[in-house]
C-alpha cells in the first residue's frame, strides 16, 4: 500500500514548525507519518530525514511545504529531488508550488515543467542564501568602522597588575611569576603589557603634557641610522657595536 509522509525542517530549535505540520495535515498527511529536524539546512546530517529515506518506498508521496525544506544548496536540493524520485520512485509534492507535483497521472509535458521550475527554484534559493551572507559580511564591516566590537568582552585588569607590571619590569619577578600572582595566563599578562605601553605610546605622541615628540629632522636622523645598522647586519658587524679583534 502506497503511502503519504511529509517532511518539515526549520533552521534553530527556536523556530516554531507549526505552520508546516497544519499545511501538512489540511494536505492530507496523518501525524504519525509527519518527520521533522530542527537544524540547519545546510547539510544532510539529519536524523528525521535519514529515517524518512529509510521508510520512503517506490509509488508512496513526500509532500513538503517549500522546496527549501530539503536543503539550501542548489546542487544538494536536485541531489535529494533525483534520489527521491529516481532511485526511491517516490513523487514529490510542493504545497507553495503547485507546478513541483510529480504525481502520477501528469503528462510529459507538465513533468518538464515540473524539472524546469525545480532547477530555478534551486538555484533562486541557493543565491538568497548568499545574498545574505553578503548582506551579513557588509554588516559586520560597516559595524567595525563605527567602532562597534565584536566577540566576547576583554578581561579586566586586577588591581595588582600595576605592582606586578613594575616588579616585573625591574627583574624582581619573571612574567611567568607575574600572571600566577594575578591568577592569569601569560599570555594574557603579556597582552595587558602590550596594550599598556602601546596606550602610553599614544598618548605622549599626542602631545599630552611632558611629552616631548620627536622633530622631523630627530625622526629622520633615527631611521637612517637604524637603516645603516641593518646594512651592517649582513657583514656581521654594527655600527653600534665595535669588531672584537681576534686573539692570534
Amino acid at each position: 500500500m502506497n503511502e503519504t509522509y511529509g517532511y518539515i525542517r526549520v533552521s534553530t530549535r527556536e523556530q516554531n514548525e507549526e505552520r508546516q505540520r497544519i499545511a501538512m495535515l489540511e494536505a492530507g498527511v496523518e501525524a504519525r507519518r509527519i518527520y521533522m529536524d530542527k537544524q540547519s539546512g545546510k547539510d544532510f546530517d539529519r536524523p528525521g530525514y535519514r529515517r524518512l529515506m529509510k521508510k520512503l518506498k517506490p509509488g508512496d508521496t513526500l509532500i513538503l511545504k517549500s522546496i527549501d525544506r530539503l536543503g539550501r544548496n542548489y546542487e544538494e536540493i536536485l541531489e535529494q529531488w533525483r534520489l527521491i524520485t529516481k532511485e526511491k520512485r517516490a513523487a514529490v509534492v510542493v504545497l507553495d508550488m503547485p507546478l513541483l507535483d510529480t504525481r502520477q497521472g501528469r503528462d510529459l509535458t507538465g513533468t518538464l515543467i515540473a524539472d524546469i521550475v525545480l532547477q530555478l527554484l534551486s538555484y533562486v534559493a541557493q543565491t538568497e542564501r548568499e545574498y545574505i551572507r553578503q548582506r551579513q559580511a557588509e554588516g559586520i564591516a560597516a559595524a567595525k568602522e563605527r567602532g562597534v566590537r565584536f566577540g566576547r568582552k576583554p578581561m579586566e585588569r586586577p588591581p595588582g597588575f600595576e605592582a606586578a607590571k613594575a616588579a616585573w619590569k625591574t627583574g624582581d619577578i619573571s612574567a611567568r611569576e607575574a600572571a600566577q600572582r594575578l591568577q592569569v595566563a601569560h599570555k594574557t599578562f603579556m597582552k595587558w603589557v602590550r596594550m599598556d605601553e602601546s596606550e602610553k605610546s599614544i598618548q605622549n605622541n599626542q602631545g599630552g603634557e611632558g611629552a616631548n615628540p620627536l622633530s622631523a629632522l630627530d625622526l629622520y636622523s633615527v631611521l637612517s641610522y637604524s637603516a645603516l645598522g641593518a646594512s651592517f647586519s649582513g657583514m656581521g658587524s654594527s655600527p653600534l657595536r665595535p669588531r672584537r679583534s681576534r686573539s692570534r
